[in-house]
């Protein structure tokens, strides 16, 4: 039974994601999804070998060097984020994701960006002799470990931080009260969309992409895509590498201080959930009920 892309875009598709998956890779990618989604054999597991065999490709062409090999390598390098981005879409559509496939993906990821810098930078070593190639390569790489590995931890400690204060959020027991709580946030947002950066994000958000315009995706894609088809693997490098610092730089301070004023977030849910416990420890008096002590109302006091 085929699947329409409306249901692919409504199943498959991230809240957010960069903009260059949004715009340059999901238009393809749903379209391939509809053609294989039949076939269950088709699973992400065969979709990631897929896509690392394409890669293999562009890694050939890299090493060749010259400039039509360059802009062949190029694109069969965005063929195969296209399948790679396929695997987790089929996943979600069929309900065939595991986590072995996870492990695998991010690991032949890694593997694919690796092996395609080598590739690139040392064909184009050969090619010109030039040794800031070898220099160039060498600080692409780290880079590319750098964001992924510096992503993976700065999500734990936010995560934890998150845990440590839901573990002290009183139990809700009537959703009304929270929903109505929602309410004033919601408005307090709207009302404050008249900066321009508020109004950037929302629209961004809104055509489902992110406000973290450079990250790893958009830095592999400028270094393995937009370079080689320009003929400027170098200067692209470089200018890709400074906007992948500058975000990145922009997450840490962001984390640095959440985790500054996470110690007085801590501190107030601790003081409202030893609140909360105080109140459910003290049985509160039912309407027309004498508190201990009290004569009844109409009844005279033997006092």
């Amino acid at each position: 039974m085929k699947v329409t892309l409306q249901e692919i875009r409504e199943r498959t598709y991230k809240p957010v994601d960069a903009w260059w998956t949004v715009l340059l890779v999901d238009p393809l990618a749903s379209r391939l999804v509809r053609l294989v989604a039949p076939y269950r054999w088709i699973t992400p597991n065969v979709l990631t070998l897929l896509a690392t065999v394409i890669g293999v490709g562009a890694m050939v062409f890299f090493a060749i060097g010259d400039r039509w090999a360059l802009a062949a390598g190029a694109v069969l390098f965005h063929l195969s984020f296209v399948v790679d981005c396929m695997d987790g879409k089929i996943a979600r559509l069929n309900g065939t994701g595991t986590i072995f496939g996870q492990w695998l993906d991010f690991v032949l990821d890694r593997v694919r960006v690796f092996f395609c810098a080598i590739a690139l930078f040392g064909g184009q070593y050969v090619q010109t002799d030039n040794i800031a190639y070898l220099w160039v390569m060498a600080v692409a790489v780290f880079l590319d470990l750098f964001r992924y590995l510096n992503g993976q931890q700065m999500a734990k400690v936010r995560r934890v931080m998150r845990e440590e204060i839901e573990a002290l959020q009183p139990p809700v027991t009537d959703p009304a009260p929270a929903a109505l709580a929602a309410e004033p946030v919601e408005q307090a947002a709207a009302g404050g969309t008249s900066s321009l950066r508020r109004r950037v994000g929302s629209t961004l958000r809104r055509n489902r992409i992110r406000t973290h315009l450079f990250s790893g995706i958009e830095y592999e894609m400028f270094v393995f895509i937009v370079g080689p088809l320009l003929g400027l693997v170098i200067p692209v490098t470089v200018v890709a590498g400074v906007g992948l610092l500058t975000f990145e730089l922009f997450l840490i301070l962001r984390l640095l201080r959440a985790c500054q004023q996470h110690p007085a977030k801590l501190a107030a849910a601790e003081r409202e959930f030893a609140a909360w416990q105080s109140e459910q420890a003290t049985p509160s008096t039912p309407a027309g009920v004498p508190a201990p002590g009290m004569p009844a109302a109409g009844v005279p006091s033997t006092v």
